[in-house]
């Protein structure tokens, strides 16, 4: 019994973000600031990659973040950069995914078919974006593994409710996040061996740049949906205290979490 106790506290102290090379995905803005800035809070190195270059602009320079510019769909400058973090700071051992893009809008449009590209960027960038981070960061954690029943990395990737409770409208952004927390187990499993852990996230209604900057019809239909308590929606701080508590437990892995005070979307409003 000793002996578990002791393994646990070790453990523990291991997987606690200090000092740890983090990546953050889409961390200029909403949910990936709030997340960036809360782990840098907490003694880790964090790493921001964001699409948006006036986003990353604003973020250079402030202390205990690095920002660097990148479109997490771009296969050799996600390669090039994860190799650039390794060189500079270390290898990653920690990788929270939350660039996302939502484009709503129904399959067919007033008796036409919706444009296939609309359709396939939502899911480059929320699925194999997500993805093409992961593939990256997997090998430095591998690599740099320091005893066999060590963690090596922890990787949180952001789903949304939207996957479950997905409304008319939503077929591209559902389809996205659906895929994103189906990956979720399958990578617990594969990488479980390494001493690797993955999560997922689900938020509900947060208010965000990207919910905010919806169109208004949407923004409207999006903002009425109030769940049960609290009767708001979600801000930030509560995505990155949640990330903040993944990385710290060793037996959260292989599942999604809904965070959404209990709401469920109608199909339409």
């Amino acid at each position: 019994m000793r002996k578990g106790g002791n393994n646990l506290t070790r453990l523990r102290d291991d997987t606690v973000p200090k000092g740890r090379v983090t990546v953050v995905t889409g961390g200029a803005s909403g949910l990936g600031a709030a997340t960036a800035r809360l782990l840098r809070d907490h003694g880790a190195q964090v790493v921001v990659l964001d699409a948006d270059t006036a986003a990353i602009k604003a973020m250079t320079g402030e202390p205990g973040l690095h920002a660097m510019q990148a479109d997490v769909t771009d296969a050799a400058r996600i390669e090039a950069l994860f190799a650039r973090i390794e060189a500079d700071m270390g290898p990653v051992s920690a990788l929270v995914c939350c660039a996302g893009i939502a484009m709503p809008g129904s399959v067919v449009r007033g008796g036409q078919p919706m444009p296939l590209a609309e359709f396939r960027r939502v899911i480059d960038v929320n699925l194999l974006g997500t993805l093409n981070c992961i593939r990256c960061a997997v090998p430095q954690m591998i690599n740099h593994r320091h005893e066999a029943d060590a963690e090596a990395g922890v990787i949180v990737v952001t789903a949304s409710i939207a996957a479950q409770d997905g409304q008319v409208g939503q077929a591209a952004y559902a389809a996205s996040k659906g895929g994103v927390a189906g990956m979720v187990l399958p990578l617990a499993r594969e990488l479980g061996d390494q001493g690797i852990r993955v999560m997922g996230i689900a938020p509900g209604v947060f208010s965000t740049p990207m919910t905010e900057e919806l169109p208004e019809r949407s923004r409207e239909i999006v903002f009425s949906a109030v769940p049960p308590f609290p009767k708001r929606a979600g801000n930030a701080t509560e995505f990155a205290d949640l990330v903040h508590a993944i990385l710290c437990n060793p037996m959260l892995n292989g599942d999604t979490i809904r965070l959404d005070g209990g709401l469920r979307m109608p199909a339409r409003l």
